[in-house]
Formats: structure tokens, C-alpha cells, sequence
């Protein structure tokens, strides 16, 4: 069993520009935050095994080798080949005849490094294309229902599907060794500055469990919405 390769340096710049024209403007500032999440999300797979990064913790199989595939699949598409700029990466888990979620696992043939090579590869064309784009510049996604949207669009969008992910991955990886935090060098959790320890965190955690436990087990009365 061996350890996953390091995660890729980020391009991301700090701190994020600040939207102005003479800053990049707003598609600056998109891309900001599109880099930062695809360095955030290689650092929650950094220092775990192989057996760990496939490993499904959930009932639909959430696993963060396959996240970090499915993401940046999801990426090139929609920066490359919805702008009629299709990348050349060879992806047959998107095939018609592929299975259902083939993107969300890596398979035995598929090592931990094929992965991490491929997600670079994605991000280096998506850049390209992001770079050569200007915000209005128009794209079709055919499996939306009102495919024709703008490169800005497709940043937001894809911005939002990293955070999502990442919230994912944010809780699969404290579940194998209690690492949590929000970015390298920020782990943005309360108390850390006045060194708050593993065992406040599971002291704070029981807490919460004997609050739930005395909690009723029946569905809250809500008032409709």
C-alpha cells in the first residue's frame, strides 16, 4: 500500500485580486476562486493510502479518489468542448454506454497518479481555454436543458460544484484521521489560535451527542413554506 503522490502547487494568487479592471475584473476573481478549490480539494487527499483514497464512505459510494475525477472531468467539459474547443483528453467514463457513475471511482486499472495526472491535465486546458475566452463568450452545454450559456456563467457554475465537493470531502477525510481545516495554512477552525486541543474537540463533540440523544425522535413540527 503506498502513499498518494503530493498534491499539485497552486497557481491560485494571493491574495485574490480584487475584481477591479485593473485587477483582472470579475473573471479574475473567478478564476481566483476556481484555482483555490482545485488546490484545496488535492490537499484533503494528501498523506492518505491508496485503500483509503478509494475507499466508498457513504451509501452512494463517495469516495475522494473519485471525487477529484469527477470534478475535473466535469471541469475540461465544460470549458473545452462546450466552447467547440474539445481538450483531446480520452474520457470513456462519459460514453453512452458507460455505467452509471463510472466518473465517480477510479477503476483498479486507473492508479492514484493516472488521477492526479488527468486532473492536471484538465486544469492546464481548462486554463488555456479560460484565458483565451473573454466572460460573454458563448458556449453550448448539450445535456442542460437551455444549453447556451456564457464562459461567466460556467465559472460560477463550476466554482459552486468544487465547494460542493469539497464539503464532501471535507467529511470523508475526518472520518479516516480527524484532519479537518479549511485550506493549507488555514484550517479557519474556531480555538485553534488559543490552542484548543483534540480532547476540547471531544469533549465539544459529546456534548452535542448527549443534546441530540435527549432530543425527541420524531420528525420537527415545521410550519409550510
Amino acid at each position: 500500500m503506498t502513499d498518494a503522490p503530493p498534491p499539485s502547487p497552486t497557481d491560485a494568487p494571493s491574495p485574490p485580486p480584487s475584481g477591479s479592471a485593473e485587477d483582472g475584473g470579475v473573471k479574475a476573481v473567478l478564476h481566483h476562486y476556481l484555482m483555490t478549490a482545485r488546490r484545496d480539494l488535492r490537499w484533503k487527499l494528501e498523506g492518505l493510502t491508496e485503500r483509503q483514497l478509494r475507499t466508498p464512505m457513504t451509501p452512494t459510494g463517495t469516495n475522494l479518489l473519485g471525487v477529484l475525477k469527477h470534478v475535473a472531468s466535469v471541469e475540461v467539459d465544460y470549458f473545452t468542448g462546450c466552447f467547440g474547443r474539445p481538450s483531446g483528453i480520452e474520457m470513456p467514463w462519459f460514453d453512452d454506454d458507460s455505467e452509471p457513475n463510472a466518473d465517480m471511482y477510479a477503476t483498479a486499472e486507473e492508479s492514484v497518479e493516472w488521477v492526479f495526472a488527468l486532473a492536471d491535465r484538465c486544469a492546464a486546458a481548462s486554463d488555456a481555454a479560460i484565458a483565451e475566452l473573454d466572460l460573454a463568450a458563448v458556449g453550448h452545454v448539450p445535456w442542460w436543458t437551455n444549453g447556451t450559456v456564457t464562459l461567466g456563467r460556467l465559472l460560477v457554475h463550476m466554482v459552486a460544484e468544487y465547494q460542493r465537493h469539497l464539503g464532501h470531502a471535507d467529511i470523508v477525510r475526518e472520518l479516516f484521521d480527524g484532519a479537518a481545516g479549511l485550506a493549507p495554512g488555514n484550517t479557519n477552525l474556531p480555538g485553534e489560535a488559543d490552542g484548543v486541543s483534540a480532547d476540547w474537540w471531544a469533549g465539544y463533540t459529546e456534548r452535542l451527542r448527549q443534546i441530540a440523544t435527549g432530543a425527541p425522535d420524531t420528525l420537527p413540527d415545521t410550519p409550510n413554506t
